[in-house]
């Protein structure tokens, strides 16, 4: 068989979308990978042939924003420019996008708009209750402007999760915005071989033809065998991430799986030699910016309880370590369990799996329960971030309300446009920097913006590859190695007269 070929009497054809751009350092960088990063890979990124490549979903324009003060719309625009074959893909979160609470109709349609203008073809969205009606908005959209969609069925392991609440939301996609491809997407790593095995033939029975996605963490070990036996039942697309940034909290690894799809006999037409050009680059960067590196995990049937992303459990640490509370790690997590119980099984991605979280410290640190009530449960409780699964015990409800702020009002209003008074307020500025400052209030923007100029105008990071040279030449030992950007290639040699 030639490599990624056809041998002869071969199974379909499984197709791949890389992650590692986009959710594989967020679950392992916390998202810190930078657009100079990103731009070293984007020439074999546009060879690899890969199905398609995630590149932004909200936590990827919050964390260039305020973090590492770059101009997220940039990097969009940069990788489009220098990886014209790659398909991008980008991911919207329901009506809230980056923020937690819910954002005008205005501002969805006209960031669905944007995406569109600044390069991505392949548009969808994702809700942690999965409130069709929530999504719905955005992905009519997309396809009005010619947009490929998917709609992502987020997943997790509940009492009201039932494969008959998955067949009803996956007939509910359909009806409502018609996507083009269905997303199971599993963020806590919950999935199992025993429920994929009902789980996918159920899916597939209601889209027919339209492909399934599958979108995993290795959180639990269990990530790579779940894909496997789901291929094995119908699935059409698997999402990895290019190790060594796989693995551990991120997706299995597109190397092993790529590897045992062709030994079972699937055709996946990947470029092995662009994908591990890739994996070497990430290496370089993990030294050169001291990132850990993606390995595989133990067996945890804790996660099952408290179903925490991986992120959020060293957030926790750091806030017990803070109180002088670190010993009460254990009690936190059984905490986040029962609190995520008591409020209907809110899946435990961003928003809720925060949500919760902070419900729960507040209640293990300040030893009464529900006594303090962060405004985002009291909205939650109230109908504000879409329809619950199931009802609340009526005395936890009145608690939580009593207990919340008391300007929050007890049934959500109609929220108003916003683009217009934010043009009225910066009449000079872009569409794509408003629905920036539609998202992150304050001076974030301008201190982004700011940041940008210097490095544009001289400041003391304009040459990203320049310290990035510099930066892995100081830590090389005697050899050589290679730096490549899409434009670029820069050979290193360190030799004995360099040496210590």
């Amino acid at each position: 068989m030639s490599k990624g070929g056809r041998p002869a009497g071969s199974r379909r054809e499984i197709k791949i979308v890389d992650t590692t751009l986009r959710d594989a350092h967020q679950s392992l960088w916390a998202t810190r990978m930078r657009t100079d990063h990103i731009l070293s890979m984007t020439e074999d990124f546009d060879a690899a042939n890969f199905h398609q490549v995630d590149l932004m979903a909200p936590i990827q324009f919050d964390v260039a924003v305020r973090y590492l003060k770059e101009d997220p719309w940039e990097r969009v625009r940069l990788a489009h420019r220098h990886a014209p074959n790659a398909k991008f893909r980008a991911l919207i979160r329901s009506k809230n996008i980056a923020s937690f609470d819910f954002l005008a109709d205005d501002v969805i349609e006209a960031w669905v708009d944007r995406l569109y203008a600044n390069g991505f073809r392949v548009i969808g969205s994702f809700d942690g209750l999965n409130d069709i009606d929530n999504i719905a908005p955005g992905l009519i959209q997309a396809k009005k402007l010619g947009a490929s969609t998917f709609g992502a069925l987020a997943f997790c392991e509940s009492p009201v999760h039932t494969d008959a609440l998955y067949i009803e939301k996956a007939r509910e996609y359909l009806e409502k915005t018609d996507v083009d491809a269905i997303m199971l997407k599993d963020a806590g790593g919950l999935l199992t071989p025993e429920r994929i095995r009902t789980l996918v033939p159920a899916i597939k029975d209601v889209i027919g033809d339209r492909p399934l996605e599958i979108h995993s963490h290795c959180l639990t070990g269990l990530a790579p065998l779940v894909y496997l036996e789901a291929v094995e039942l119908g699935a059409d697309v698997l999402h990895t991430s290019i190790a060594p940034l796989a693995n551990g909290n991120g997706q299995p690894a597109t190397q092993a799986i790529v590897r045992d799809l062709r030994a079972l006999g699937y055709v996946v037409h990947v470029d092995d030699a662009r994908i591990d050009a890739i994996g070497k680059r990430l290496t370089e960067i993990a030294e050169t910016e001291e990132k850990p590196l993606g390995r595989p995990v133990a067996y945890d049937g804790l996660h099952y309880m408290h179903q925490l992303p991986g992120g959020m459990l060293s957030n926790f640490h750091s806030q017990l370590a803070t109180a002088g509370l670190s010993h009460r790690f254990d009690e936190l997590l059984h905490e986040v369990g029962r609190v995520r119980e008591e409020l209907a099984y809110p899946i435990m991605i961003t928003p809720f799996a925060q949500f919760v979280g902070t419900q729960a410290v507040m209640n293990v640190i300040s030893g009464e329960r529900y006594g303090i009530v962060p405004n985002e449960i009291k909205k939650y409780v109230l109908g504000y971030y879409g329809k619950l699964l199931a009802p609340i015990a009526p005395d936890l409800r009145a608690r939580i309300i009593a207990n919340g702020a008391s300007d929050i009002p007890l049934e959500p209003s109609l929220i108003e446009p916003m683009l217009p008074s934010l043009r009225k307020q910066y009449p000079d500025e872009d569409i794509d920097h408003l629905l920036l400052r539609a998202m992150f209030p304050g001076s974030q923007v301008d201190e982004m913006k700011k940041t940008v100029a210097s490095h544009v105008s001289g400041g003391e990071r304009q040459y990203p590859l320049l310290e990035l040279v510099q930066s892995l030449y100081g830590k090389m030992s005697v050899g050589t190695t290679a730096v490549r950007s899409a434009e670029l290639s820069i050979s290193l040699k360190k030799g004995l007269e360099n040496a210590g």
